[in-house]
């Protein structure tokens, strides 16, 4: 019984004592989430780094293209995308498609840089919702009037939506995962249990990815242009490390870095080049020179 009773006392200080820590803990941590009264955050965010414009590699040559046909006093005509999708079939269970889905919005963006005017047939969801408003007669422009005017409603008109000359459609077509790779181990040390001995990795590798782009004139369904385009993108890995012992005392130390070149950014580079292209084609001028190399590129992305 006296041995039962000095265990079940211990047991009581065991558990008394890790609720003072528990509780000790979670005051620190109340401590560390305390509101901020004048920023009104309760930690402040790790990094901190700038939105800052989304160049590619080709963006300032579609600049470029801008200011050549405004020299020339053209009149850019009206396009639109249509769907570009992601057709390589490349899905992963944890992270999903291997492919951003923004290739349109890409498109969309580079036709903005070059100059060209455009209309929505991307989202046309608030729009509409807002024809058929009108339509019903509950939509107005100045609805403090409601109830008091009896035409305060919208009008519709016939013609009043700008309608497109040409439209882009096509779709990321190839992401070849592995078309190239090389690399060098090396494990170096003195003969010997507990002697130090030291470990090197270096990896490169290369993928690619491809689109294939239309240009299609909206009225007659022509296709007036296509282009095929693809880049490559490189990856590098690289490991060291170290292990033995000194004094009795086991020594492991290991490191390393690795990089690779932005997919997304590549699909985005590929779609302003293909772009970049229909424009010489809808504007009906060479805009090669343009095409700067990438050291000299204002907007290298």
């Amino acid at each position: 019984m006296q041995n039962n009773a000095g265990y079940t006392r211990g047991l009581w200080r065991v558990a008394k004592t890790s609720a003072m820590v528990a509780s000790l803990g979670l005051l620190a941590l109340s401590g560390c989430t305390t509101l901020n009264s004048e920023t009104g955050l309760y930690a402040k965010p790790t990094g901190g780094a700038p939105a800052t414009d989304n160049y590619s590699s080709y963006s300032d040559a579609l600049y470029c293209q801008l200011r050549m046909a405004a020299d020339r006093r053209l009149s850019p005509p009206s396009v639109t995308v249509g769907r570009i999708a992601d057709l390589t079939g490349k899905y992963d269970l944890q992270t999903g498609s291997q492919i951003g889905q923004g290739s349109t919005l890409f498109a969309l963006t580079a036709l903005g840089r070059a100059g060209f005017r455009v209309v929505e047939r991307y989202d046309t969801t608030v729009s509409d919702i807002e024809l058929a408003y009108a339509k019903a007669h509950t939509l107005s422009d100045n609805p403090e009037l409601a109830g008091k005017a009896a035409d305060n409603y919208r009008k519709i008109y016939e013609g009043q939506v700008a309608g497109s000359d040409y439209y882009i459609v096509g779709g990321v077509t190839e992401l070849n995962s592995n078309i190239s790779s090389n690399g060098v181990d090396l494990s170096a040390g003195r003969l010997g249990v507990k002697s130090t001995k030291g470990t090197f990795e270096s990896r490169n590798y290369v993928i690619n990815v491809a689109i294939d782009l239309r240009l299609v004139n909206t009225r007659t369904q022509e296709v007036v242009d296509i282009v095929s385009y693809q880049k490559q993108l490189v990856g590098h890995e690289l490991k060291a490390g170290v292990f033995g012992f000194a004094n009795g005392v086991i020594m492991d130390l290991s490191g390393g870095a690795s990089s690779m070149e932005p997919l997304q950014m590549a699909v985005r580079t590929l779609v302003e080049r293909a772009v970049f292209e229909f424009g010489e084609t809808l504007y009906g001028f060479d805009a090669r020179s343009c095409l700067v190399p990438k050291a000299k590129s204002k907007f290298r992305g």
